[in-house]
């Protein structure tokens, strides 16, 4: 919708708003950019501000009504009105008429009148109390559900980033984001909308019914919102920076324990735990420390504003209790006089009093609101800014199908640098026909996995093109490209779930004889059987109950269950023996019929039984073709493979 587009597309402002109406500006800006999320709950949520309103009106009328009944006609003996009379249920010997000299209540009336207010406030309270839990867990099951989409939206979005972006952020702060920032969503209704409104709804009836009593009694408050509002001014800019280095400074503490917890091996390996855990406390200490501050001026500015309501409340008292003990009239008295407030009594007394001191409570209770709008408007901007954040892979309005027969991949004078300044790869050509096997070779930072990560879209280029046949790749949508490569990481991640399950992981449709297949071209099968429940055995976190080589071989085993007609192996037999590596390169040389593959590696042996090699130096390839042709050019190749012999380039020569 239209509202929609204008909530999400505009951008949230980082920079210092300057006064109040800027705060107010701001706040609202980011309140209407949340509009997307609870448009799916608009009925909902309109259903709960309906009975929100309806419970307090029924509160507020009954508080004004029950105070003159208990002050009045219960104690003072006062008749009772006309609609008192209907409320509870009693005849018209209880009303007060005119042409009558009786106007007070008997003693049996009185008690008459105290059991069937007793009863009937038992009642109003348990059905009030019954609503009211019944709306406090409808609120929590609509804000539960608004807070599950922004997530979703969220995690959605970070997925969409390119790598660029992952690898210049902290994951920690992502999952703080997406997991405590994104829960502010759910408070902006609460504490930006209903929970304001309702508390100068109720601060706007009691001013009203003191105006009714006497104006001086509005003259007051008004005396009693300059110190207040100057209290305000000068807390709220220091409570909303509190909240954003809080919220900062426990985003940094997140990410120390998912670093810890990822690295927990090489911590134990080196015994560092001393040095981990004084780190980690460091920065807890931070995160408490800038926690605490924020609620430090939060408590100044409401402790402040209670004292000036407090205040007010005793100074209004003395007037309104002289005026009692006068028996003056009120200001308009004619008025409210259906609940028996014409003149000034205990009742009325009361009744203003209460009423002066909700006033008071309220405008302590806007106060902490407002506070609690700056760690808001703190959260809603960390959660949008992954949000605003524009996917640097878009795919083209009308993209080209993936090619049903694949017949070479190309490379194509690719450019590309993480930084402006440092580039990676500065022009790097390559050529893949199918049915082949290339190994990526150089040096470690030489581009092998960057250029790798061109033909998955996982970056766009700085320059230069990658081609499916002869499709350019970025005319092909990214879903398309990437279901049609496999790859098996260096990093080998696996699942906390069974073995089975990690190599099928993404594909659904695909049956046990066909994970088995798979696992016997990676040579996982053998191993996998000697485990106690075969394919079914559960794993560590990560994978932790097999060896490194093991994990290695599920990965490829994933990777080649696929089937997909591109297949890219970062370092695939690094930690297998010879004679395993030997019997997996010999089945992926099989497999690879009718395929492209790549494998980045460093292993000679590996390398040897390529079709082609291509050694990448400074970013660029230097060097394509066989192992024979390549040592026979004496150039960087043939020094390299010196290198791992550890022998002369000339020598390498002689004994190929």
């Amino acid at each position: 919708s239209m509202v929609d587009a204008a909530a999400r597309s505009g951008q949230t402002q980082s920079t210092e708003s300057s006064g109040e109406s800027g705060e107010l500006k701001e706040a609202f800006r980011l309140a209407l950019r949340c509009w997307p999320d609870y448009r799916a709950q608009a009925k909902h949520l309109a259903t709960f501000v309906l009975i929100n309103t309806i419970l307090g009106a029924c509160v507020l009328g009954a508080g004004i009504i029950g105070s003159d009944l208990i002050e009045n006609k219960i104690i003072m003996g006062e008749q009772l009105e006309p609609m008192q009379a209907t409320m509870l249920l009693l005849d018209s010997e209880y009303v007060a008429s005119t042409g009558t000299d009786e106007t007070t209540l008997s003693a049996d009336q009185r008690k008459e009148v105290r059991q069937r207010v007793i009863v009937l406030a038992g009642v109003l309270a348990v059905l009030l109390l019954s609503i009211s839990v019944c709306v406090w867990y409808y609120m929590i099951w609509i804000f539960q559900r608004v807070n599950q989409d922004l997530r979703v939206e969220m995690l959605s979005r970070v997925e969409r980033l390119s790598l660029r972006f992952h690898s210049d952020s902290k994951t920690g702060d992502a999952i703080y984001r997406i997991y405590q920032d994104s829960a502010t969503i759910v408070n902006v209704l609460l504490y930006m909308v209903i929970s304001p409104l309702r508390v100068v709804a109720w601060a706007s009836f009691g001013i009203f019914v003191l105006l009714l009593f006497s104006p001086a009694l509005g003259f007051m408050v008004m005396l009693a919102g300059i110190p207040t509002f100057a209290l305000m001014r000068y807390y709220i800019p220091k409570v909303r920076e509190a909240a954003t280095l809080s919220r900062e400074c426990n985003s940094d503490l997140t990410s120390r324990i998912q670093e810890t917890l990822a690295a927990i091996r090489v911590v134990k390996a080196s015994g560092a735990e001393t040095r981990l855990m004084e780190r980690f406390q460091s920065d807890s200490q931070k995160a408490l420390d800038a926690a605490f501050d924020m609620r430090k001026y939060i408590a100044f500015l409401t402790v402040g504003v209670a004292v000036i309501g407090l205040s007010f409340v005793f100074v209004a008292d003395y007037f309104m209790a002289v005026w009692a003990m006068r028996e003056e009239p009120t200001y308009f008295g004619g008025g409210i006089a259906l609940v028996g407030f014409a003149v000034w009594n205990l009742g009325a007394f009361k009744a203003a009093s209460l009423r002066g001191e909700e006033a008071s409570a309220q405008i302590w209770e806007l106060a902490f609101y407002w506070c609690t709008v700056q760690d808001l408007v703190a959260g809603l901007k960390r959660a949008f800014f992954l949000l605003d954040l524009e996917p640097e892979v878009v795919d083209v309005a009308d993209p080209q199908p993936f090619p049903q027969t694949l017949q070479q991949v190309r490379i194509e004078n690719i450019r590309f640098g993480y930084q402006p300044d440092r580039p990676i790869l500065r022009g790097a050509t390559l050529s893949a026909s199918s049915s082949t096997v290339t190994a990526i070779v150089g040096a470690t930072g030489s581009g092998k996995s960057t250029l790798m990560s061109m033909l998955l879209r996982l970056y766009n280029p700085d320059g230069g093109a990658v081609f499916i046949n002869d499709t350019e790749l970025n005319q092909m949508s990214t879903q398309d490209v990437r279901a049609n490569i496999s790859i098996a990481l260096q990093q080998n991640i696996l699942f906390a779930t069974s073995v089975a399950e990690n190599i099928r992981y993404g594909m659904r449709d695909v049956d046990d004889a066909q994970v088995i297949a798979a696992a016997k071209v990676a040579c996982a099968d053998e191993f996998i059987c000697t485990l106690a429940d075969g394919y079914d055995t559960e794993l560590g976190e990560r994978g932790g109950k097999l060896s490194t080589g093991q994990r290695q071989r599920i990965s490829i085993a994933r990777a080649i269950l696929r089937d997909t007609p591109i297949l890219i192996l970062d370092e695939p037999t690094a930690s297998l023996d010879a004679e395993t590596e030997r019997q997996v390169m010999t089945n992926l040389a099989a497999w690879a019929q009718s395929r492209v593959v790549f494998i980045i590696t460093h292993r000679l042996s590996t390398i040897r039984n390529a079709d082609q090699i291509a050694f990448l130096e400074d970013g660029v390839v230097k060097e394509l073709g066989t192992h024979q042709q390549l040592v026979a050019q004496q150039g960087p190749y043939a020094e390299f493979v010196a290198a791992e012999l550890g022998t002369d380039k000339k020598q390498v020569a002689h004994s190929e």
